[in-house]
C-alpha cells in the first residue's frame, strides 16, 4: 500500500487579509493592477507565572491546571500594514529608457493575525517573525480582551522568531521549559487564536524531534530549523503561540503545519523553546541575535546529492560529514579538518544538521563548545570558540556595520524594514575603495535584499555567503527610487554545501 506524502504548506497565520481600500488612479494614467484578498507570506508549521508551575500527578494525565494557565499567557496577535504601490521592472527600459513607462501594481491595506505569548511580567511577548513581518502597527489582545500597541523590539528570520514588548506591568506570563528533555510520546498542549478564534487549547502528544521542512528559506538564506513535532491541531492563527507541557512550562513556539489545504491535516511543528529564549534574549539586550559560528562548510545525508553520499561515504558514517573549514576560524583553529565527521555537540549526539543546527544556535561568539568527531576510525574531541560574522568574538549590535569586500555594511533597522516594506535587508553604508566598487556601480544607501535569487536580511547571512566562494549576482533597491537593481562580482572559488 502505499501512502502518499502531504507537501508542508506555509501556512498563513495571518489568518484573514482585508482589503480595506480601493485601487485609486495614479497620476499621467499610468497602467495598474488591484490585487485583493492578498494572502501575507505565514508558515504553519504560556509563560504562566513562573511560581504556579505544576506538579504532575500520578496516573492519568491532567490537562486542566496547564490549560488554565496557559491561556492566561497567550495573545492574540493582530497587525495592519499600509496600501503600497509595487513598480515592476521594465525588460525594455535598459534599451529605451521609460517611453514604455512601468506597470505599477496596487497592494491594498492588509490585516491579518496570529498568536503570542508572554515571558516576562514587564510586557515581552514571543511570536513569529512571519506573523509580525512588514507590519506597519501590531496590537495585542490578551486573555480579558484588555488590547493594546506593540513595539516590534527586534526579529530574526533565521528562526523565524520576533520579540515585542507592551508597556504594561504584572503580566500573568509563561515559564520556559527545558526543550532537550522532551520525549518522544509526551503529552503536549497547543495554545493560541485559530481561526480568530479566542483563546484556543488542543493536546498531542510529541511525534518527532529535530526536523528541518525547508520553510524558513523564505525569509533568510541561512535558516535554522530543527522543529518539535506533534499531532496537536493547529490552524492559521497558532502561528506565534505555546507549545506546552502538561507542567505548564513553554516546550516551543508554533510556527508551521503540514497540509495539503492550508488547514491542519495531521502534524505541526514548534521551534524548541531553547531556541526561542536565546533568541529572545539577545534581541531584549542587543537588539539582534548574536549567532555563533564554528566556521565549517558541511553536508549531512539529507542534503547531500546521491554522487556526494557515495563520494563521502555519508551512506556509512554518523554524523556531519565537513566539507570545508574556513580559514582562522574556530574550527580551523580547534584542528578540524575536511572529511571528519562530526558526531557530538557538548556531549549531545547529533545525526543530522538540524540537530547540530539546534545545539550552536544556542551560544553566542567566544563561547566555547565541545565538539566529537571521527576522523577515519579514530575518535576526537576538541573546544571550538565560535565566531561571529565577522570573525571575529565581539558583540554586534543591531546598528553596527562590518567591513567586506572593502565595503561597509549594516542591517536594516525595524523602523527601515517597515517604511519600505521589507522583510530584511543590508545597507551599503560606505562602497569604500575594495572589490565591491572595483566590479560594481553600488553607491551608498543600496539596500541589498537578495544574492543568487536567495533573500538575504543580516550581515551574518552575508558573511557566510561570501566566504563560500560563489560568483555573486546582487539583488536590491535604491530608497526613493524604482525598481530593483543588480550587480555582478566575481567571487568564485565554489565549495558546495553548507555553511556554520
Amino acid at each position: 500500500m502505499k501512502f502518499k506524502l502531504f507537501p508542508v504548506v506555509i501556512t498563513a497565520a495571518l489568518t484573514s487579509v482585508l482589503t480595506l481600500g480601493i485601487a485609486a488612479r495614479y497620476q499621467n494614467h499610468i497602467p495598474f493592477v488591484t490585487s485583493q484578498n492578498t494572502t501575507l507570506p505565514v508558515n504553519y508549521a504560556s509563560y504562566t507565572d513562573g511560581s504556579t508551575v505544576l506538579k504532575n500527578n500520578a496516573g492519568a494525565v491532567d490537562f486542566q491546571n496547564a490549560a488554565e494557565g496557559s491561556v492566561k499567557a497567550v495573545v492574540h496577535i493582530k497587525t495592519t500594514t499600509k496600501a503600497r504601490a509595487v513598480v515592476a521592472d521594465d525588460p525594455f527600459s535598459q534599451m529605451f529608457g521609460d517611453m514604455f513607462g512601468q506597470r505599477q501594481y496596487y497592494i491594498p491595506p492588509q490585516m491579518g493575525s496570529g498568536s503570542g505569548v508572554v515571558i516576562s511580567p514587564d510586557g515581552y511577548i514571543v511570536t513569529n517573525n512571519h506573523v509580525v513581518a512588514g507590519a506597519d502597527q501590531v496590537t495585542v489582545t490578551f486573555n480579558d480582551r484588555y488590547t493594546t500597541t506593540a513595539n516590534v523590539v527586534g526579529t530574526d528570520a533565521s528562526t523565524d522568531i520576533a520579540l515585542l514588548k507592551v508597556n504594561e506591568k504584572n503580566l500573568p506570563y509563561m515559564a520556559f521549559g527545558n526543550s532537550d528533555n522532551v520525549h518522544l510520546g509526551q503529552w503536549v498542549l497547543a495554545v493560541g487564536y485559530p481561526l480568530t478564534l479566542d483563546a484556543t487549547v488542543t493536546a498531542g502528544i510529541i511525534s518527532a524531534k529535530g526536523r528541518s521542512l525547508g520553510i524558513n528559506k523564505s525569509q533568510s538564506a541561512l535558516p535554522i530549523e530543527s522543529f518539535i513535532q506533534t499531532d496537536a491541531a493547529v490552524n492559521p492563527g497558532n502561528s506565534g503561540g505555546a507549545l506546552v507541557n502538561t507542567d505548564g512550562q513553554l516546550i516551543g513556539i508554533n510556527s508551521a503545519i503540514a497540509s495539503p489545504t492550508g488547514s491542519y491535516a495531521g502534524y505541526s511543528y514548534a521551534i524548541p523553546s531553547n531556541i526561542v529564549q536565546k533568541v529572545a534574549n539577545d534581541l531584549m539586550q542587543y537588539g539582534s541575535v548574536q549567532r555563533g559560528y564554528m566556521g565549517i562548510n558541511y553536508l549531512d545525508r539529507k542534503s547531500a546529492t546521491p554522487e556526494q553520499v557515495s563520494t563521502y561515504g555519508l551512506d556509512h558514517n554518523d554524523g556531519i560529514y565537513v566539507n570545508a573549514v574556513l580559514d582562522n576560524s574556530g574550527a580551523a583553529k580547534a584542528g578540524l579538518r575536511k572529511g571528519d565527521f562530526i558526531t557530538q555537540v557538548n556531549g549531545v549526539a547529533v545525526h543530522a544538521a538540524p540537530e547540530m543546527l539546534e545545539q550552536v544556535a544556542r551560544y553566542k561568539p567566544g563561547d566555547n563548545i565541545s565538539i566529537t568527531y571521527t576522523r577515519g576510525s579514530k575518535e576526537y574531541k576538541a573546544m571550538v570558540e565560535l565566531r561571529n560574522e565577522a570573525g571575529t568574538t565581539g558583540i554586534i549590535k543591531g546598528d553596527s556595520d562590518v567591513k567586506l569586500l572593502g565595503a561597509r555594511f549594516r542591517s536594516l533597522s525595524s523602523n527601515e524594514k517597515r517604511k519600505l516594506g521589507l522583510n530584511g535587508g543590508i545597507v551599503v553604508t560606505d562602497p569604500g575603495d575594495g572589490q565591491l566598487a572595483r566590479e560594481t556601480e553600488i553607491k551608498k544607501g543600496y539596500v541589498i535584499t537578495s544574492i543568487n535569487d536567495q533573500p538575504v536580511s543580516s550581515l551574518e547571512e552575508l558573511q557566510l555567503i561570501l566566504a563560500s566562494g560563489r560568483s555573486l549576482k546582487i539583488g536590491g533597491m535604491y530608497p526613493g527610487y524604482r525598481g530593483m537593481y543588480y550587480y555582478g562580482i566575481d567571487n568564485t572559488g565554489n565549495i558546495q554545501g553548507n555553511e556554520q
